[in-house]
């Protein structure tokens, strides 16, 4: 989900904010409302955010912990996207009892389901705390300025979490030149209440994964559960349904072009003051070495997850989440390079270098980028191959999780105070919990033999970890056999691979048995080579970077004193505005604004993986039984695009119109505009939306849940 046509992000940012651009503030949006009033909003700002009062904050919430999600009803009803629901599913359903691939709708609260590990973050207030955090810090730099700023942040978190009540985060903005401290209430009882079966939830696969036209079904239903007094409380039998502050009254009523659109929610990352050097560096380095490792972990797991329906419930949701920033990064690239950005943030950085010149300020700024860039970029591709290639089979991410323990060993001579030994051995039992769950032999062994391969033959030989000499035993690293020959060795002598195993390991611990450890042996090796020889250079790197950035966007606001301005993405909830809009597509084809059930059935391929769709769908269609939900034209719209400004974490955000009604909940952008994280482009970008009157017919008639559909307060 991504995004200023052929102009370099960060200056034109902050020299001429669009509509449609920016993700704002909800506490400072006040500075935006002539604008959103011009675009058609019937609301006032205090109807948007207000701490004393219920507002729109109120009814929006951090779902899963990476999703946004919306209330729907005054009994804890949210709704979010499928693909943010996707993991609670998939651990909830058995080879027997299949959610995932058949859906699921609760006709009761006695029927809903809890999914374990799912949270509702709630966010009740936030503040600027920009001079106590800036006093703190100084002029610190590097190192020093991160233990300051995470001391001082530390303080304040811990003055306003009410005893542990409360969660506090203090959060920086414009790259280190604003802070803010937001206050949430989280809530852990939260229970599966229903899902459209995966062929419509994720309809159209990795195919149509960030294209328009798009038919998705992308939702699913869950609702938050609290004590008597409406508190969080773990799961409880005795709990009862949240009655939220705000929840948004539903709109069936459809949407035209031009309609005013509304969107908010928890975006996660934006880069949009990266200069050119760094994207210079994702275009050629970054990126398509991601998606190197990517397509081979793909097709390994693929593999096998087609050969047995056990192994794709256990890794379905691991596989969704790497493909589909596998082909982000294919799409980043490409409009990167097609809106020619690497030189259009040249020729933006020597138009700042000119108004630095021109206002006695030191022009050397953008030099110590390109100097940074230069020493840190033959070491990128080793920095993504460690975290996508060796990483990637659970095996060495399990050896990996006793490395602390084996540091302790180290640091004490091999033997270790009790107290010590069962700190660090239920570090390492914490991580395998997890990691476990992960664990498909026949997969891992062959992401390992892969992924040992792939790394050797594209990371620098001279940056290769030691262990390769007794993989490869003398031969040129090329052929297979080699890697197969040391993985079957590998998971026949480690203790890793067998629970049991490796709890009686846990009960009697050795320094001598860790060591000798076939996969501990392997992992140790590449550990020890990145942390001793390349994890410095890359914090270094980081280190720099963020200083001269924060000074950098720091000057940036300078040259453009007194206008709009907005940060880059932060987790944090933000609001964005713009309108219902189709767009040409950069062939000429021009694509409406919404699609409907006539297309996606166009589409529809009897057991395809990806086009596929359940029969009773097929009946309805076929009997036209669209019920209430129809347009005015007799169609049932599936999806609408608008030119909202939104990103990842905006999953499951709800699009809203002038009134704050729910027209649909957003789950993607268009591949045209997918530079969007780095660079805004205004022509093409679109967020998906899935028309709520698409959700409510699933909901009602494929679904049959009437009660979910009487619960929520419907316009039509």
């Amino acid at each position: 989900m991504k995004k200023l046509f052929l102009l370099f992000a960060a200056v034109f940012t902050l020299q001429g904010v669009k509509a449609d651009e920016g993700m704002w503030i909800p506490m400072l949006i006040g500075k935006n409302y002539d604008e959103m009033q011009r675009l058609g909003l019937r609301l006032t700002k205090d109807d948007l955010y207000n701490i004393n009062n219920s507002s729109l904050k109120d009814a929006i919430l951090q779902f899963g912990g990476g999703c946004t999600a919306e209330m729907v009803s005054d009994k804890g009803l949210l709704l979010t996207n499928h693909h943010c629901g996707y993991d609670a599913i998939a651990t909830l359903s058995t080879v027997d009892r299949n959610l995932l691939d058949n859906g699921f709708w609760a006709k009761s609260m006695d029927e809903e389901l809890p999914a374990k590990g799912v949270t509702a973050l709630f966010l009740q207030r936030m503040e600027d705390v920009t001079d106590e955090v800036m006093q703190a810090i100084g002029g610190a730099t590097g190192d020093e300025y991160n233990k300051k700023f995470e001391a001082i942040a530390k303080k304040i978190e811990e003055k306003n979490t009410d005893g542990g009540k409360l969660v506090a985060n203090v959060k920086s903005y414009f790259n280190g030149n604003q802070f803010f401290l937001l206050i949430y209430k989280r809530y852990t009882d939260v229970r599966l209440v229903g899902t459209p079966p995966k062929s419509l939830g994720k309809y159209g696969g990795d195919t149509d994964n960030w294209m328009w036209p798009r038919h998705t079904a992308d939702f699913s239903m869950f609702r938050v559960y609290a004590d008597e007094n409406n508190q969080p409380r773990a799961y409880n039998a005795a709990n009862v349904p949240f009655r939220p502050k705000k929840y948004l009254t539903v709109s069936a009523k459809g949407v035209n072009e031009g309609d005013y659109a509304m969107i908010m929610g928890y975006p996660g990352r934006t880069n949009r003051y990266e200069v050119s050097y760094g994207v210079d560096l994702a275009v050629n380095v970054t990126n398509p070495s991601i998606v190197d490792c990517r397509d081979l972990r793909l097709a390994i797991m693929k593999r096998h997850m087609d050969k047995d329906k056990k192994v794709y419930l256990q890794l379905t949701s691991s596989y969704s989440r790497i493909a589909n920033y596998w082909k982000y990064f294919i799409g980043q690239t490409e409009q990167l390079k097609r809106l020619d950005v690497v030189n259009q943030k040249k020729a933006g950085e020597e138009k700042f270098m000119d108004w630095q010149r021109k206002n006695g300020k030191d022009a050397g700024l953008m030099n110590e980028f390109g100097k940074i860039y230069a020493d840190y970029t033959p070491y990128a591709k080793h920095a993504v191959y460690y975290s996508e290639g060796f990483r990637a089979p659970a095996l060495t991410r399990m050896a990996a999780s006793l490395k602390p323990l084996y540091d302790a060993y180290e640091r004490h001579n091999g033997k270790l105070e009790d107290d010590t030994l069962k700190k660090y051995v239920n570090i390492a039992k914490t991580a395998y919990g997890v990691l476990v769950k992960e664990y498909e032999a026949g997969t891992d062994k062959e992401l390992f033999a892969e992924m040992t391969r792939l790394y050797y033959l594209n990371v620098p030989k001279n940056q290769h970890p030691a262990v390769y000499s007794s993989i490869l035993g003398g031969t040129d690293g090329k052929s297979k056999a080699p890697y197969v020959t040391y993985t079957s060795t590998v998971y026949s002598h480690t203790f890793l691979t067998d629970s049991n195993k490796f709890n009686a390991f846990c009960k009697a611990p050795s320094f001598a048995k860790l060591k000798n450890d076939a996969a501990f042996k392997y992992a140790y090796s590449f550990i020890s080579n990145y942390s001793k020889n390349y994890q410095g250079k890359v914090e270094t790197f980081n280190n720099k970077k963020a200083d001269l950035s924060r000074e950098y966007v720091a000057q940036l606001m300078q040259m453009n004193k007194g206008k709009k301005l907005y940060p880059d993405a932060n987790s944090t909830m933000r609001i964005t505005y713009g309108t219902v809009k189709s767009y040409e597509k950069v062939d000429g084809v021009q694509y409406n604004y919404y699609t409907t059930l006539d297309g996606l059935m166009a589409k529809y391929k009897p057991n395809d993986e990806d086009f596929d769709v359940p029969s009773d769908l097929v009946k309805l269609y076929k009997d036209k039984d669209y019920g209430k939900y129809a347009d005015e034209d007799g169609t049932l719209h599936t999806c609408f695009i608008t030119n909202n400004d939104i990103t990842g974490g905006n999953s499951g955000s709800p699009c809203m119109n002038a009134k704050g009604e729910l027209i649909g909940t957003a789950f993607d952008g268009n591949w045209e505009a997918m530079s969007g994280d780095i660079a805004f482009d205004k022509k093409y970008k679109r967020t998906i939306v899935c028309d709520i009157r698409f959700v409510l017919f699933l909901i009602d008639k494929l679904g049959g849940a009437k009660n979910v559909i009487k619960e929520m307060d419907i316009r039509y």
